[in-house]
C-alpha cells in the first residue's frame, strides 16, 4: 500500500480548520484543507509520498489552489511547489518551530499580491534597423565586411557583428525596461525582472503592489498601453502569490533538527 503524506501550498494566519473543496494537485481532485498551530495554518491535501510528477498541469495546480486561497485571506505566503510533509504532526512541529519566521513573513506580505508585466516589441526589425544605425561600432564593422574577400576573415568579422547586435539589444530590453518600470514604480513596493525570452521580448517583470493599489496600478497600465500601442504588446497579470518575493522552503524535518 502506497503511503500517502501532505502536500503544502502555502501558509496562512487562522485560529480555525478550513475546507477549500476539492481542488488538489495532481489530478487526484483531492481535499485541500488546513493543519495548524498556534494560529498560523499550512494549506494541504493528501499525495503520495512515492511519487511526485512535474508537469505544467501540477504546476498550474499549485498556483491556482493559492490563488483559491488568496480570495479568502490577505496574507498568503506560498510554499515552493512539490513540498510534501510525511505526517500532520510533521506539519505542527515545523509551524512550531519556525513560528516567528513564518509570522514576520505573514504580516510583511499582508495586503500585497504580485503583478506581472510582460512587453515585447511588435516589429523586432524595426528595433534591429535602430541599433544598426545608432551603434557606431556595428556601422563600422558592416562597412569592413563588406569589403572583405577572405571568407574565414569575414565569417569572423560576422560574429563579431552578431555579438555587437546582441549587447546592444540587451541594453535597449535593459533601457526600455527602466523606462516602463520608472512610471509604476510610485504604486509598489519592489519589483523583480525575471528572464526574457527571444529578441522581441524585453520585459519580464514582477511587482510587489498593496491590493488597495490595484486599480491605480491598472490605469497605469491602460495609460502605458495607449501611449505604445503602435509599439509594444503587453501580456498583464495578476493579482498572483508573491512567487518572486519570497521563496519559503519546507525540508523534512529531520533537515532542520
Amino acid at each position: 500500500m502506497i503511503k500517502d503524506g501532505k502536500y503544502i501550498y502555502c501558509i496562512i494566519a487562522s485560529e480555525y480548520d478550513h475546507n477549500f473543496g476539492t481542488i488538489g494537485i495532481d489530478g487526484r481532485s483531492g481535499l485541500v484543507t488546513t493543519i495548524g498551530h498556534n494560529g498560523l495554518c499550512m494549506v494541504v491535501s493528501d499525495h503520495s509520498l512515492s511519487k511526485f510528477v512535474v508537469n505544467p498541469d501540477n504546476i498550474l495546480a499549485h498556483q491556482k489552489v493559492i490563488e483559491e486561497v488568496m480570495k479568502e485571506f490577505n496574507s498568503v505566503l506560498p510554499v515552493r511547489f512539490g513540498t510534501i510533509a510525511t505526517t500532520p504532526d510533521e506539519i505542527r512541529n515545523l509551524l512550531d518551530r519556525r513560528y516567528n519566521e513564518f509570522l514576520e513573513f505573514l504580516k510583511f506580505f499582508e495586503n500585497k499580491v504580485e503583478l506581472n508585466i510582460r512587453g515585447a516589441w511588435k516589429d523586432i526589425d524595426v528595433i534591429f534597423k535602430e541599433i544598426s544605425e545608432e551603434n557606431s561600432d556595428f556601422r563600422e564593422i558592416k562597412k569592413e565586411i563588406n569589403t572583405l574577400k577572405d571568407l574565414n576573415v569575414k565569417k569572423q568579422k560576422l560574429t563579431e557583428a552578431g555579438k555587437i547586435v546582441e549587447k546592444a539589444l540587451l541594453k535597449k530590453k535593459e533601457t526600455e525596461t527602466e523606462i516602463i518600470t520608472k512610471t509604476l514604480k510610485r504604486t509598489v513596493f519592489e519589483f523583480k525582472n525575471n528572464k526574457t525570452n527571444g529578441d522581441a521580448v524585453f520585459m519580464n517583470t514582477a511587482f510587489l503592489v498593496n491590493s488597495g493599489r490595484i486599480k491605480e496600478f491598472d490605469f497605469i497600465m491602460n495609460d502605458l498601453g495607449e501611449q505604445y500601442t503602435n509599439w509594444i504588446d503587453f501580456k498583464y497579470t495578476g493579482p498572483l502569490p508573491v512567487f518572486n518575493f519570497i521563496d519559503l522552503k519546507i525540508f523534512p524535518e529531520e533537515w532542520e533538527t
